[in-house]
């Protein structure tokens, strides 16, 4: 009888430590995703349906908003993958512009075939590689996004390569459908690509970024882009973004002369505790050729506050924007309008 127990509980052992490691082997298999949700008050309290603001995704006054839940799930096997990113809200819809007003939205879909060590190809729909923002909330260390964010491409939907050249260095090349369209039949196609290099400790790194071609056989848009990070420090860094970006038009078989726009941003960080990271961020923005519609200059300075709990990240920040341009792009209360504007916005991201 001692016998069989010894024998029985041996048995169990080897099988629950098999079981063990199976369960520590690295899944095929994964889920993310995050959920936001945010207040907006503009202190010039204007009475129109501007409030005083011009980037995306914080379109409110006065109001507490839904921005977006979102589900990411990715899974590999060998050299193959796939990645299905879905979102839901105010901020899919507004990423997704150029679908059907359906505030539910495909942010990425795409699949991956890496033949070769050092070479991945991508086909589908994916993030821009533009810009040193994110569309999603729990990415960024501000919550209120840049104009050059805004104004820049979202997404690409395309084909392209990723190629590996040694060391912390990579190119990537594709062709893709013109900018943040993800069905574009009969329509000319957009050439994007990326050079990035960087230090062998990760301090420093930098990212040369292109898309141009046609959008439609009487308009063309190119742009380039650079980002450059560096870290002094594990709680103390630098980002900085710069864009140009030049849109002409045909007419009568002739092509006009290019109109431009251009921004620059600096994105301080710092995070002296582990649960409190804090990023000032100061774009400047040149339209003076009104390619945009603001007939001038912006000068907008952000201060975000990131306090961790867990999974949960509150974000308190501070904007204030100033334009150049005459009489004022945004307004007061009694409808005059002025060069500048201030707001305080409050938001909780929540991520898994």
């Amino acid at each position: 009888m001692l016998q069989k127990i010894i024998t029985s509980t041996l048995g169990l052992s080897i099988i629950s430590c098999a079981i063990a490691q199976d369960t520590t082997k690295t899944s095929p298999f994964k889920v993310s995703g995050y959920a936001d949700v945010y207040y907006r008050y503009n202190f010039n309290n204007p009475k129109t349906d501007v409030y005083n603001n011009y980037t995306s995704f914080t379109n409110s006054h006065n109001s507490f908003e839904l921005g977006m839940a979102s589900v990411k799930a990715e899974h590999h096997v060998g050299k193959v993958g796939l990645v299905a990113d879905i979102g839901f809200g105010k901020r899919a819809e507004e990423f997704s512009y150029n679908d059907d007003k359906s505030k539910f939205a495909i942010k990425q879909l795409y699949v991956t075939y890496a033949p070769f060590s050092n070479l991945k190809l991508t086909m589908g729909s994916f993030a821009t590689h533009v810009g040193y923002e994110l569309v999603d909330a729990n990415l960024n260390r501000n919550y209120s996004m840049s104009y050059m964010f805004s104004y820049g491409p979202f997404f690409h939907t395309g084909i392209k390569a990723d190629l590996a050249l040694g060391g912390k260095s990579s190119l990537m090349l594709g062709v893709t459908n013109p900018t943040d369209l993800k069905s574009a039949s009969g329509l000319p196609k957009t050439f994007i690509g990326q050079f990035a290099t960087g230090t062998s400790d990760d301090k420093l790194k930098a990212y040369f970024n292109f898309q141009g071609g046609k959008y439609n056989d009487s308009a063309r848009l190119e742009q380039g882009d650079v980002v450059v990070t560096y870290a002094f420090t594990p709680k103390f860094s630098l980002g900085l973004n710069g864009t140009y970006q030049s849109r002409q038009t045909k007419e009568a078989a002739k092509w006009n002369t290019a109109n431009n726009w251009w921004g620059t941003a600096l994105y301080v960080n710092a995070d002296p505790l582990p649960w409190l990271g804090l990023t000032l961020r100061s774009e400047y923005l040149s339209d003076e050729k009104s390619v945009l519609g603001f007939d001038g200059t912006i000068f907008a300075n952000t201060l975000s506050a990131n306090f961790k709990v867990n999974s949960l990240t509150i974000i308190p920040e501070f904007r204030y924007d100033h334009a150049s341009g005459k009489p004022g792009i945004f307004y007061k209360e009694n409808g005059d309008p002025t060069k500048s504007t201030a707001s305080f916005l409050l938001a909780a991201v929540y991520s898994f």
